[in-house]
């Protein structure tokens, strides 16, 4: 049986990949599915960089606004939602961009979904409780004990994946990342082309700057506040999303302007390292230059569609 074909775009925040995305799917009559793990919140639009209004009103979107703020979201869900997104773009006709910067989002819809054992209730609560009375950082001080190659995945602040892998390895004795290594991740439902979107370093910290910049003159405080307004919990999930606990601290009056853009600065120039080490990590992604290497992109998307004969695809490999 033919696998569906599906092209995915993904690489660092602020590569460029909404432009990018926007451009493919009208030369290409696609729609686009989103895999961010951010963007799945509702009410979290600019400090996500979510595409806007009229975006959406150009290409139509899918996996977006998928849950609350305060809702809890795992892989398991996303895929179920992207495959069906998937197959109802394939069934109009259409064909399918997959758009995002959360590697994990990208392989389990790729390469299956680990077994993992199922929650437990009672001890997620006790890990919960922890995080909150201890914070963030000591929880995740405690997964790196006893599931280091989980922990160097998961940052400091993501409770939810943190309380997740201690939940495995407490209560099977065996760790998450041994779980995943023994899936190896080789159900492949789609017959896909990953284009990654690289940029030297200085060219895309300057871009990361001049994004924050931009969230800040468009409201992102005030997004936050309203957020608070809500009564959302201090540990929601949703605050794991880059700059919201930076741009928290700052509504309530905890940081001035300038450190509060210096932090959300540094912190989504650390996200977007981890990203870069995460998709380097990926088998057979082609990396491009979104501008640069523009041409080649059409070309390769084309290839990938039917549209022409399949071209030599090269530069497959690690970053620049």
């Amino acid at each position: 049986m033919t696998r569906p074909r599906i092209v995915c775009v993904v690489g660092p925040t602020a590569s460029g990949k909404t432009a990018l995305a926007l451009e493919l799917a009208a030369a290409f009559d696609a729609e686009v599915v989103s895999a961010d793990s951010r963007q799945i919140y509702r009410a979290l639009e600019v400090g996500t960089a979510k595409p806007t209004a009229a975006e959406r009103a150009r290409v139509p979107h899918h996996c977006l606004d998928l849950a609350d703020p305060d809702e809890a979201f795992d892989v398991a869900r996303f895929r179920a939602a992207a495959m069906a997104a998937i197959a109802a773009v394939h069934a109009r006709g259409r064909r399918v961009l997959v758009v995002g910067g959360t590697g994990l989002y990208l392989r389990v819809l790729l390469r299956g979904l680990c077994p993992a054992p199922p929650r437990v209730p009672a001890l997620r609560q006790v890990l919960g409780r922890m995080a909150r009375v201890e914070g963030a950082p000591a929880l995740h001080r405690r997964l790196a004990v006893v599931d280091p190659e989980a922990a160097a995945r998961i940052h400091p602040n993501d409770t939810v994946r943190a309380v997740r892998a201690l939940e495995v390895a407490l209560s099977t004795g065996r760790r998450l990342s041994a779980w995943q290594a023994a899936h190896g991740f080789g159900d492949v439902p789609y017959d896909a082309l990953v284009i990654g979107l690289v940029r030297p370093t200085a060219e895309l910290d300057a871009r990361i700057t001049e994004r924050a910049r931009e969230m800040l003159h468009a409201g992102f405080a005030d997004e936050v506040r309203a957020l608070l307004d809500t009564g959302l919990d201090p540990d929601a999930p949703a605050w794991n999303a880059v700059g919201y606990r930076e741009m928290r601290a700052h509504v309530l009056g905890r940081t001035g302007d300038d450190a509060t853009f210096a932090s959300i600065v540094r912190t989504t120039r650390r996200f977007a390292k981890r990203q870069r080490t995460w998709f380097r990590a990926e088998p057979d992604v082609v990396w491009r230059h979104p501008e640069h290497e523009r041409a080649q992109i059409h070309a390769t998307v084309a290839a990938a569609f039917g549209i022409a004969g399949r071209a030599d695809i090269a530069n497959v490999g690690a970053p620049r």
